[in-house]
């Protein structure tokens, strides 16, 4: 089966940036989306479309078609008690990144500066403005449920969860 509309994704990546690595899955469990609901960044959902399992492939994204460019200005200031993803650290500390709820969803930001209640956040991605390579293997390909595509996302094997 190839990768088009409404077919659940699995695939694993490496994500390098002149040539270095940033991060990758392979190690882990495999990145899941629904396909063309707009849950992928979109020039590797592009670069997915009519893939089918067991494909690998590179793809090398400008930031207009991954996280976009860089903007300056975006730092905002953050209650420490609504950042999320602090693990094993004892302390929030400049460069670290958390995770912030709004009105638009989840996002992720840079720690700039930490006081004693607030931290200083650069609302940018931290792969903005990044030309960005990604090394991907299709894992699984399969039809989306009608539950999946009413909700918007892939659910795993015990269910939605919400």
């Amino acid at each position: 089966m190839q990768i088009t509309k409404d077919t659940a994704v699995e695939f694993h990546y490496t994500l390098s940036e002149a040539g270095e690595q940033i991060e990758t899955s392979t190690n882990a469990e495999p990145l899941t989306y629904l396909h063309g609901t707009e849950g992928m960044l979109p020039g590797l959902e592009a670069a997915l479309e009519g893939k089918a399992v067991g494909d690998k492939f590179s793809v090398t994204l400008e930031p207009k078609d991954s996280y976009g460019e860089y903007q300056e200005g975006l730092i905002q200031r953050i209650p420490i008690k609504h950042l999320q993803g602090l693990g094993n650290n004892k302390v929030w500390k400049p460069g670290m990144s958390a995770i912030v709820e709004s009105n638009q969803g989840r996002h992720q930001v840079s720690i700039v500066k930490v006081g004693r209640f607030n931290a200083d956040c650069d609302l940018n991605h931290p792969f903005a403005g990044k030309t960005l390579t990604f090394d991907v293997e299709v894992v699984s390909v399969r039809e989306a449920t009608a539950e999946e595509l009413s909700h918007g996302h892939v659910h795993g094997a015990g269910g939605c969860g919400h």
